[in-house]
């Protein structure tokens, strides 16, 4: 099985790798996840979110351990030894109860974390940050050390009656809460070193009045904000003079490397600067389904050119369908996309925020794609591949692809991920 302890023992020793974790739900994105790490010859790490996945069923309608069959069933059709999937657990904690007293929230978040390690989820982030009911705005900082704490605990108790590989733990949570930042936020600023320091000290105290000596020694990340997000329509760029100070605070103490949230859209460079500057763990997301999305889209357009010129086959209608779904079920969206009605139609289609990821589960819009893919099973014609897919007509050309509407979605996922594969194999064995 592959072993995250390994990688944190790599950066303690002054190896540089990294390892990118795919934060989705979506059967082809985790398909081209499994096709990309098979490739590359190294495990693939997926994680699920609490409002994703909870004991509830979350968004998706998953439990943890249905969101690990889930997985796993994905990694047999594509022929992928699940020995060499990890699964991870993001932003556990409180979050999704938040408008309930802590106490309630915080047993049901333990329900939670316990349901992620019973299912066999083996990394798991303890995100205590966010205030419930009756808490003051911003939680203290020893408050949030010891609700995480009391968080592993239960981790650990479930450990105990379903035995199986010891979980590991991230602590911390980066500033601005998931969500992005607002466009022309001037505020994003890299994490202060002080408060990597503070952060470490007060969980660390916490985690032993609990007796969990054991468990602190399998934290092997910080969740700190280096200074990268996007929102709407905006990329905030790594700038690495700025997260130098944060980048040399973790050079001589445990757990010695970072976890990156929202690093969706920086540049292949920035990215490798990242993991060289101790951000070994990088979350994607959104920009994995944005890939799709425009995959989507451009397949739409090659259908609608062929129905054009042939008025006998179907025309299309994923751009309309999926808009219309979006327009009856504004809870994914609403509350994050600002300005008049063509600002705020232009973010449901092309928003770096990627609101209709929320979308793709919904019947009509599944079938409309189902739809889309027999339209462009092709082969598609090489001359409408070269005008809306050049880079996917450059690998059908090259026989490294199949001219079919899927494979050409599969490879526009692949080529996001290819870039967070190339900057995290960057000296010694693959992790």
């Amino acid at each position: 099985m592959p072993d995250l302890l390994t990688l944190q023992k790599d950066r303690r020793e002054g190896r540089v790798r990294g390892i990118y974790a795919v934060c989705s739900a979506h059967p082809l994105v985790l398909r081209a996840a499994l096709d990309q790490a098979a490739a590359d010859g190294t495990p693939t790490l997926i994680e699920a979110t609490c409002n994703q996945v909870d004991q509830f069923g979350g968004y998706t309608g998953m439990t943890p351990g249905a969101f690990v069959a889930f997985v796993h069933a994905l990694a047999a059709e594509a022929g992928f030894d699940p020995r060499r999937i990890i699964l991870g657990g993001d932003h556990l904690g409180p979050n999704p109860w938040r408008g309930e007293d802590a106490r309630s929230a915080m047993a049901k978040a333990g329900d939670l974390v316990e349901a992620y390690v019973a299912a066999g989820f083996q990394k798991i982030h303890l995100d205590a940050s966010m205030a419930c009911a009756g808490d003051p705005a911003v939680l203290p900082g020893p408050v949030v050390a010891e609700r995480a704490a009391a968080l592993c605990l239960r981790a650990e108790v479930a450990r105990e009656r379903h035995p199986g590989p010891a979980p590991v733990y991230v602590i911390g949570t980066e500033v601005p809460p998931p969500g992005g930042t607002q466009d022309g936020d001037p505020g994003l600023r890299p994490t202060a070193p002080g408060d990597v320091a503070a952060t470490l000290d007060i969980t660390r105290a916490a985690f032993l009045r609990l007796g969990l000596d054991s468990a602190w020694e399998r934290v092997i990340a910080l969740v700190v904000q280096p200074g990268v997000e996007f929102g709407q329509a905006e990329i905030h760029p790594y700038r690495r003079e700025a997260a130098a100070p944060l980048a040399a605070a973790l050079a001589s103490r445990a757990p010695w490397m970072y976890e990156a949230h929202s690093t969706d859209y920086q540049t292949p460079e920035a990215l490798r600067q990242l993991v060289e500057d101790r951000f070994a763990i990088l979350k994607v997301g959104p920009w994995l389904t944005f890939a799709y999305r425009e995959a989507l889209f451009s397949l739409e357009a090659i259908a609608h050119e062929l129905h054009a010129f042939n008025p006998a086959r179907p025309r299309p209608r994923l751009a309309e369908v999926l808009e219309a779904v979006m327009l009856g079920n504004p809870i994914h969206w609403k509350n994050h996309y600002h300005g008049k009605e063509g600002e705020l139609a232009f973010a449901r289609r092309f928003s770096l925020s990627d609101r209709s990821r929320y979308y793709w589960a919904d019947p009509d819009v599944v079938a409309e794609v189902a739809r889309l893919f027999e339209l462009t099973e092709g082969p598609l014609p090489l001359e409408l591949l070269s005008q809306y897919r050049p880079l996917e007509y450059d690998a059908v050309r090259e026989g490294l692809l199949p001219p079919t509407g899927r494979a050409v979605a599969i490879h526009a996922v692949r080529r996001v991920l290819g870039h967070y594969a190339a900057a995290c194999q960057l000296q010694g064995s693959p992790c």
